[in-house]
């Protein structure tokens, strides 16, 4: 610990930190690379990683042409999901649609389904989904299948009455995309940013020739390992709380946990994935390798992090593969932090895994370091 504090009072290790600083900040044009693009990224992804169904048009084969077909095709009109309702009077005309993607998703009502509805029957209909768009099309399934609940319930009131199901969610009541994809967002851009800045340094140094003075230099590995870690610690730390700040403030997310715990939590995020891109850099000849391989680490970490689909879907390999990405702990943190007051007992048992994460990859990045320097 003695030695940990010298290194701080260390002239030279101060003169590094500054260099490294000065290397990324000095250029107005870096200042602005390093900080408007991932503020940019947070206010368009926010807007086009979308979990609802918007605009959606769809196709309706009416062949009952009664009561109950005209109120649920009506009722469907009126959804606000729904952009166009393409009447079609043939198979064809309706598999034509769909073929041409004119449409994600198309109702077949049979001749049957207001006559069953009247003699307290079951009315059943059709629905043919564009399989092209899983995800959109049975996210439209569940929207229809909410709307002919409503048509059933005008048949049966008296029965929906006699025993109601009230649905409520928890957190996100109103099931707001926004407060969910917010934060997660937060995590990832700064993942990448950090990981980006770690991954540059010792092959823009490389590039530039000023890597040999490192090997003439008195300067120790932890002394480097060091000052290429609080540059891109400093600057992912105020882009973390710049874009906390902005899904609070901006986006009206609420923010209901403790911040005191939440910033120790994206520290330790932070100096984990400092490690790998200080680990990717050592390797790295070119800068264009580095940038190569941040993109190779990053986008799996990102795709099995939990963000898009739940770790607990993916195979076994892949959920233990998980439990060393460290987006996958910080989302947890961040999203519970943000909708439901994580407590701390929670937040530590996702916050340790990220001390390990730190401690391995910072050694590991200490290791190829000084075998470069050998």
């Amino acid at each position: 610990m003695r030695r940990f504090l010298n290194l701080f009072v260390n002239a030279r290790l101060r003169a590094q930190i500054v260099k490294e600083l000065l290397s990324i900040l000095r250029d107005p044009r870096s200042r602005i690379i390093v900080f408007v693009p991932p503020l940019m990224q947070l206010l368009i992804f926010t807007f086009a990683t979308t979990l609802e169904v918007r605009n959606a048009d769809i196709a309706v084969y009416d062949r009952d042409a009664g009561h109950w077909s005209h109120e649920l095709v009506a009722r469907i009109d009126a959804a606000d999901f729904v952009n166009e309702i393409h009447t079609v009077h043939s198979p064809e005309a309706l598999r034509d649609l769909i073929d041409r993607r004119a449409v994600i998703a198309a109702l077949n009502i049979g001749p049957e389904f207001s006559r069953d509805i009247a003699a307290g029957k079951v009315g059943t209909v059709q629905v043919i989904v564009d399989g092209r768009r899983s995800n959109a099309g049975q996210i439209t399934v569940g929207y229809l299948n909410t709307i002919a609940a409503g048509v059933s319930a005008a048949v049966q009131r008296d029965t929906v009455h006699a025993n109601p199901v009230v649905v409520r969610h928890w957190f996100n009541p109103n099931l707001i995309y926004r407060w969910f994809v917010v934060p997660a967002l937060s995590g990832i851009l700064v993942f990448f940013s950090a990981l980006m800045i770690t991954s540059l340094s010792i092959s823009r140094e490389r590039e530039l020739g000023t890597f040999d003075q490192l090997l003439v230099s008195p300067t120790t590995t932890f002394e480097i390992i060091v000052a290429k870690t609080m540059p891109a610690l400093a600057i992912g730390l105020v882009l973390g709380l710049m874009m906390i700040a902005a899904a609070a403030f901006v986006f009206r997310v609420p923010f209901e946990g403790s911040f005191w715990l939440l910033m120790p939590s994206l520290l330790l995020f932070i100096l984990s994935v400092v490690g790998i891109g200080l680990m990717i850099s050592s390797v790295s000849a070119t800068q264009q390798q580095a940038i190569l391989g941040a993109f190779a680490i990053g986008v799996p970490a990102v795709l099995m992090s939990g963000f898009a689909t739940p770790v607990e879907n993916m195979p076994t390999l892949l959920q233990w593969l998980a439990e060393a990405i460290p987006l996958k702990h910080f989302l947890v943190i961040v999203e519970g932090t943000f909708l439901k007051a994580m407590p701390a007992s929670d937040i530590i048992a996702n916050t340790w895994p990220l001390v390990i994460i730190a401690l391995v990859t910072l050694s590991m990045a200490v290791v190829f370091v000084r075998s470069r320097l050998e």
